[in-house]
C-alpha cells in the first residue's frame, strides 16, 4: 500500500484530524455545562450504547445529539513542503439540545444566551476547534417517559470548525540538478 504520491494507491492522511464520535460528544457537553452551570452528570449524549438512564421525573436535564456534519465540497489543497500537502475544509456541525425538567424552559433560554458570549466562543474554539455560526428557535416539545408528560425545549444549534488533513504529495519542483525538469508550453 503507498501513502505517498510517489507510487500507485490510495493515499489516507499523515495527521491524526479533529474530535469526531466520543471526543467530539465530550467537547459538546464541557461547552453545554459550561455555559448553562448545569451539573456534568445531568447533560449527556443521545444515542448511545448502552443507553444511559433517564433522570428522575422532576430533575432538570439536558440531552444532545450531533445530527449533521457537512463539509464543502470543494477542500483547498495547499502544498506546505516538497514532501507534504494538506487539505483545508470547513465543517458545519449541526447539534441537538434538549431540555428536560421543569426548568427545562430557563436552562435553554440560559444557553442561547451564553452562547452569544464572545468570552464563551472563544473558550469553545480554544477547547474544540469550534465556533458558533448560528442558533435556532427554542421549541416546546413535551415528551411522554414512562407514562408522564415531561417539559422538553429543543433548541438546533449549528458550529463551524476548519478541517486540516495532512497528506504525502510530492511536489513537481525539481530539488537536484539530477532530476528531470518539467517543460510545459502552449504549443
Amino acid at each position: 500500500m503507498s501513502n505517498d504520491s510517489t507510487a500507485p494507491g490510495y493515499l489516507i492522511p499523515e495527521s491524526a484530524g479533529p474530535a469526531y464520535d466520543k471526543a467530539l460528544e465530550i467537547h459538546l457537553s464541557e461547552w453545554i455545562c459550561g455555559v448553562t452551570g448545569i451539573n456534568v452528570t445531568l447533560v449527556y449524549p443521545r444515542w448511545t450504547d448502552p443507553q444511559r438512564q433517564i433522570p428522575k421525573i422532576g430533575t432538570t436535564w439536558c440531552a444532545f445529539g450531533i445530527t449533521a456534519q457537512q463539509q464543502a465540497l470543494n477542500p483547498a489543497d495547499v502544498q506546505i513542503s516538497d514532501d507534504r500537502s494538506e487539505q483545508w475544509a470547513w465543517e458545519r456541525v449541526t447539534v441537538i439540545c434538549c431540555f428536560y425538567g421543569p426548568e427545562g424552559a430557563a436552562l435553554a433560554a440560559r444557553f442561547r444566551a451564553g452562547i452569544f458570549i464572545e468570552q464563551n466562543n472563544a473558550e469553545l474554539n480554544r477547547r474544540s476547534g469550534l465556533t458558533l455560526n448560528d442558533a435556532g428557535t427554542l421549541y416546546n416539545v413535551p415528551e411522554l417517559i414512562n407514562n408522564q408528560w415531561v417539559r422538553r425545549y429543543d433548541l438546533t444549534v449549528t458550529l463551524s470548525r476548519k478541517i486540516v488533513r495532512e497528506y504525502n504529495i510530492k511536489s513537481l519542483i525539481a530539488t537536484s540538478p539530477t532530476d528531470i525538469p518539467v517543460i510545459l508550453s502552449g504549443d
